[in-house]
């Protein structure tokens, strides 16, 4: 028997055998070398820019978060409008900066009530409810606006308000993921969630200020608004987030319990101790308008270069973090990061040029997101799921406050010495500080991921 060949003569058989039908030996070879060399390509890349996995794996947590993304831009919003509204109606810089004293005490507050409420409470509705809160004192800011009620106290209280249903949705917020999410894909997760922040700081007070000069502060408020359509969708079409709580539980989760836990968990102290050394003792922000005069002969724009420059370092270490979700010694990446942190400040209170200084900045920037991730990830998962929201809580109170303290105590030293000794002096009592509390609590630096102990 043959069969017939390309030019329709009959092979004999042994030839058939020899060249059988269909692709040849070159073309499979071919296919698995593309296939390999793509899969290659792939690994390469996610050590690199941002591990996308946890996007890709749970539609729960992307809905999650591509609305907490949308929302957070309209809330960056809204706090620019609500500051340029009150200095409209006022033309008082004091007046503008109680803004942040209005916010500033409820989120503190708050923050460690909210999160013993999301440990007793169903997460999913917590976060729900205090979205629509959030969405409805923005339809009111509109409102007011649109109707020309113009007063410094009631932008006061809205503020005051806003930042009791950020204190509420935050713990509950990041309890969720946990839930969401597989252990090994949290450091991309919370790298992810830095993207989200940082993104929303520097848009959105850009289209802010663009949609405030065109069509007024109505406008802006009803944005926000509308971008929390993105936010309670995500929150909705979440599953029912109830605490595990442990057998024997008390019914009603206590803030000194969640205290007392923190007292004996080590290694998770040690994330807040870091971050208040680098906040407190190394925080630069509020010299800025007075180094932008004095360092590099500068105005306003100067000032608004030295506030963005960490904010995208911050933005790159999220883009590019591929790598953390290589990495099992997250204590010791955070002692590191902490100490880059301090030593770049260090470094930009030597610097007198513009661009160097700026580098640096955005260096230190960089280093906090990794600290970030890391200390978010150590939190969620080696903290039992009935203590996570108080844990959270905790970490709003220091995130919220470690940088109001950082911002008095640079201020003051400057006074008294000089801004250069404040900030570089600061940078170094960083890593001072950071060395003795590694030394303290040694076994920190050695916390592996794949075994969490708190």
């Amino acid at each position: 028997m043959g069969s017939r060949g390309r030019t329709g003569r009959l092979l004999p058989l042994r030839e058939r055998r020899k060249n059988p039908p269909g692709p040849t030996p070159g073309r499979w070879l071919s296919s698995g070398v593309t296939r390999t060399t793509e899969a290659t390509r792939t690994r390469a890349l996610s050590r690199i820019f941002a591990d996308l996995t946890p996007l890709s794996t749970s539609p729960d947590y992307r809905r999650l978060w591509i609305g907490g993304t949308i929302s957070w831009i309209g809330q960056a919003m809204t706090a620019l409008a609500i500051s340029l509204q009150v200095y409209d109606i006022t033309g008082s810089s004091f007046s503008v900066g109680l803004v942040g004293l209005f916010s500033l005490v409820p989120l503190v507050a708050f923050g460690l009530y909210g999160g013993a409420i999301a440990d007793t409470v169903d997460r999913r509705k917590l976060g729900l409810y205090a979205s629509l809160g959030a969405a409805a004192l923005s339809v009111a800011l509109a409102t007011a606006a649109l109707f020309g009620y113009h007063h410094v106290w009631f932008l006061y209280a809205v503020v005051s308000l806003q930042a009791v249903c950020g204190a509420l949705t935050g713990p509950a917020r990041s309890a969720m993921i946990p839930r969401l999410l597989p252990p090994e894909q949290l450091p991309a997760a919370n790298a992810l969630n830095s993207v989200t922040m940082t993104s929303g700081f520097m848009a959105g007070p850009m289209l802010g200020g663009l949609i405030v000069g065109w069509w007024g502060f109505q406008a802006a408020y009803l944005v926000d608004a509308v971008t929390f359509c993105a936010a309670l969708y995500a929150m909705w079409r979440l599953p029912s987030m109830k605490p595990d709580r442990a057998e024997g539980a008390r019914g009603r989760a206590s803030v000194i319990d969640g205290l007392r836990f923190l007292g004996t968990r080590p290694n998770i102290r040690m994330t807040f101790f870091s971050d208040l050394a680098a906040m407190v003792l190394a925080q630069p922000k509020a010299l800025f308008p007075a180094i932008a005069v004095l360092w590099y002969g500068g105005d306003a724009k100067t000032v608004g270069l030295l506030v963005a420059a960490p904010a995208v370092g911050a933005l790159l270490g999220g883009v590019f973090s591929g790598w953390q979700s290589h990495i099992r010694r997250h204590g010791l990446a955070i002692l590191l990061a902490v100490a880059a942190w301090g030593l770049a400040i260090a470094v930009f209170g030597l610097t007198r040029n513009l661009w160097l200084g700026l580098f640096f900045l955005a260096l230190a920037g960089w280093a906090d997101t990794i600290s970030m991730v890391f200390r978010s990830t150590m939190m969620q998962a080696a903290t039992p799921d009935d203590m996570r929201g108080r844990l959270q809580g905790v970490f709003i109170v220091v995130v919220a406050g470690g940088p109001r303290l950082g911002d008095f105590l640079a201020g003051t030293v400057a006074d008294l010495t000089s801004p250069a000794v404040a900030i570089t002096g600061g940078g170094l009592c960083c890593v001072l500080v950071l060395g003795l509390l590694a030394l303290r609590w040694r076994a920190f630096a050695h916390y592996d991921a794949r075994s969490p102990q708190a």
